[in-house]
Parts: C-alpha cells; sequence; structure tokens
C-alpha cells in the first residue's frame, strides 16, 4: 500500500477497483489481467509422487521437507533412499559387522564409531 494525496484518492480508487482483484486464495493484490496466470502458478493443484494434493507454490516446500518419498542418505552406507524406508535400511545396514582392523573382532557397523574407545 503506497500513502495517496487526498486530491488524487477518487481517482486512484477509481483506477484500483477496475484494473485490481485481491486474490481469494492468498488476498494479494493482483491486476485483474493477471489474475488467471496467478491463481494457475500458484494455487492450482497438483499432486505429489507421493500422492498427496498441494497447492502448485507448495510443492517445493513439500518435496523437500516433508514427502515420505524425498531422498535420505544411510548414514551408514550412504545410500540414497526414500525416507520412508530409510528406518528399516539403517536398522538392517547397521546390524552389519566389519572386521576391526586393530583387534581383529567383528564389530556391528552402528557401533564402529564407538569401537575405537573400547578396542582392545
Amino acid at each position: 500500500t503506497k500513502d495517496i494525496p487526498v486530491a488524487n484518492f477518487i481517482m486512484h480508487e477509481i483506477h484500483c477497483r477496475r484494473n485490481i482483484e485481491v486474490c481469494r486464495y492468498c488476498s494479494e493484490s493482483i491486476p485483474k489481467s493477471e489474475m488467471k496466470n496467478h491463481i494457475e502458478s500458484e494455487h492450482v493443484q497438483v499432486t505429489c509422487k507421493c500422492g498427496m494434493k498441494t497447492e502448485k507454490r507448495l510443492l517445493k516446500d513439500h518435496e523437500a521437507s516433508a514427502c515420505p518419498l524425498r531422498p535420505a542418505l544411510c548414514q551408514y552406507c550412504d545410500i540414497q533412499l526414500a525416507i520412508s524406508k530409510l528406518q528399516d535400511h539403517e536398522i538392517y545396514c547397521g546390524a552389519r559387522t566389519e572386521r576391526c582392523g586393530g583387534c581383529g573382532r567383528n564389530v556391528m557397523v552402528k557401533e564402529l564409531k564407538e569401537h575405537p574407545r573400547v578396542c582392545g
């Protein structure tokens, strides 16, 4: 919003009513000539690959922080998989064993970071 000199206010109001609309979804003031494009680029419903429906403008945030199919890295093997499968994978992956070069014992991968403190 801008300050309008009193002398110009009526002309400004007429201009706005004729040319500007308030978006019914986000309450932004949009030129009437751009409203259709605004709605199609911001508010149209789209479906994520996970099946969730959302407004187009919110899709990137959903894909980055909420989508169960967003990629995540296993902390043990650095393989990339869907975050919804990460927990089951890490339980299996962390239970694998590797031989310690220091003591020769087989150590579970999930314990390798702590193992040097107790390594014989």
